[in-house]
């Protein structure tokens, strides 16, 4: 592993596995809310119970953090994973009308939150793409 994939997986890794770990005990009313949320990029999560929904985003949180802080796992597996969760992530940045200024791009003040993870989708490329 080269030390550039290090340092992109190490970092982006740390940072995904512990947003997974803090959404473990997640309460009914708090994954509501983030179901609620998420169902702006993909509607289909509203399908979902919401504490299955919050175990699921946790979990695959953990996973992916985990993925990309493993030296075993090649980087092309971990950048895939972190390209599928980021490109969700995006999702509700791109369809929910008050993430972005008018031209829809431009983060607006509530979209800044979301506009961050297009830096996940970027080093996902970076892990799929380098040699």
């Amino acid at each position: 592993m080269s030390l550039s994939n290090a340092i992109l997986r190490g970092v982006t890794g740390a940072f995904v596995l512990n947003s997974g770990l803090s959404k473990r005990n997640m309460p009914t009313e708090a994954a509501q809310g983030l179901q609620a949320y998420a169902a702006t990029g993909v509607p289909a999560v509203t399908k979902m119970s919401p504490d299955t929904f919050g175990k699921f985003v946790s979990y695959s949180e953990m996973g992916i953090g985990a993925a990309l802080l493993t030296p075993l796992v090649p980087r092309k597996v971990a950048g895939a994973a972190l390209g599928t969760f980021s490109a969700g992530l995006l999702s509700m940045y791109f369809r929910n009308p008050d993430m972005t200024e008018s031209d829809g791009i431009r983060p607006s003040q509530e979209g800044m939150s979301l506009a961050k993870d297009a830096f996940m989708a970027a080093i996902a490329g970076a892990l799929l793409t380098s040699k």
